[in-house]
């Protein structure tokens, strides 16, 4: 089963100059936290970046950020909700530009992460206002998919977490990889969260140890992920959850967490009362199932999850 990252459609990005690296690299400080990368980054094996590395739109495409042994990320300073160690984001429509303009092609490497990465298009989550607008009509799920980043790569990294979900795709995010990566620290919800109308997606050959709240894996109403190969320490929590919120925002979820795939990993430390792997998890049970009432279509019209063709054997529970 291959689950190397697609094939790359747009260039690399040519190497950061001396003066913009210098600027990258320079110690965050109030009003000069964020720094807007659209060239390609190496660094040495005693360099840090402690701003929020903020890779937006289509001039992020074919950035490379490539680390000997290098950090990103503020750490435990920076813990707030938007406190990116790094955010890869699309940028709206606007008068002048009527399509999502969305970056492409990124690739992270061997790197060591301090906090948490989130990539987003329409929306940071499933209940951002533009996704809930577009969730009200037919067609949502392609323009979700078509306004998000996608063929986003993050490989052999060591990510840290200091409360916050480590790793979020927002509603609509493709061709996302996660592989041969270890996830540590502390998480009160998740590891890894796929949200609503979010496909084709892979992490693969992954050490989860770190300590979450609920489930490692969340996979929201998004469809044809490849979760395999991967090692994971529940700690008494649950694996993989495949499932599909309802009306949480107001928003119509369209997409149902269907033909996934989730074989060849290895769980240990399994609760008594808490399977690893749990296909259509929800099935309606949640408070905000009627909040999207009034639509022929989704889970306006059906709360259930409605998960179909999930391959989810071989594991192996230690």
């Amino acid at each position: 089963m291959d689950a190397s990252p697609p094939p790359a459609i747009v260039r690399p990005a040519p190497d950061c100059d001396g003066a913009t690296r210098a600027r990258i690299l320079a110690p965050r400080k109030p009003g000069d936290d964020v720094v807007a990368l659209t060239c390609s980054l190496h660094l040495g094996r005693n360099e840090r970046v402690t701003k929020r590395l903020l890779l937006e739109g289509a001039k992020a495409s074919g950035v490379r950020v490539i680390c000997d042994g290098g950090t990103i990320g503020p750490g435990e300073t920076a813990t707030g909700l938007t406190d990116f160690a790094v955010e890869i984001r699309s940028r709206p429509p606007t008068q002048d530009f009527p399509t999502w303009d969305r970056p492409e092609d990124i690739t992270i490497r061997a790197c060591a992460i301090l906090g948490h990465i989130r990539i987003w298009g329409m929306g940071m989550n499933g209940q951002g206002p533009l996704v809930r607008d577009s969730s009200r009509s037919l067609g949502h799920t392609e323009r979700a998919q078509a306004a998000a980043p996608t063929r986003v790569s993050i490989l052999d990294a060591a990510i840290t977490a200091f409360g916050r979900i480590p790793i979020y795709l927002g509603p609509g995010v493709t061709h996302f990889t996660l592989k041969g990566s270890r996830i540590g620290g502390m998480s009160s919800a998740t590891a890894v969260y796929l949200d609503a109308e979010s496909a084709d997606n892979v992490i693969a050959d992954n050490d989860f140890e770190i300590r979450t709240g609920r489930e490692i894996v969340a996979v929201d109403g998004s469809a044809r992920n490849r979760i395999t190969g991967n090692r994971f320490a529940l700690h008494g929590e649950g694996g993989v959850r495949l499932y599909r919120n309802c009306g949480e925002g107001g928003t119509v979820r369209h997409q149902t967490p269907s033909e996934n795939v989730v074989t060849n990993n290895s769980f240990r430390g399994a609760g008594y009362f808490t399977a690893p792997i749990v296909v259509n998890s929800r099935n309606g049970w949640d408070i905000h199932c009627w909040d999207d009432s009034g639509y022929p279509f989704g889970s306006s019209a059906d709360n259930r999850d409605n998960g179909a063709g999930n391959v989810v054997e071989p594991n192996r529970i230690e």
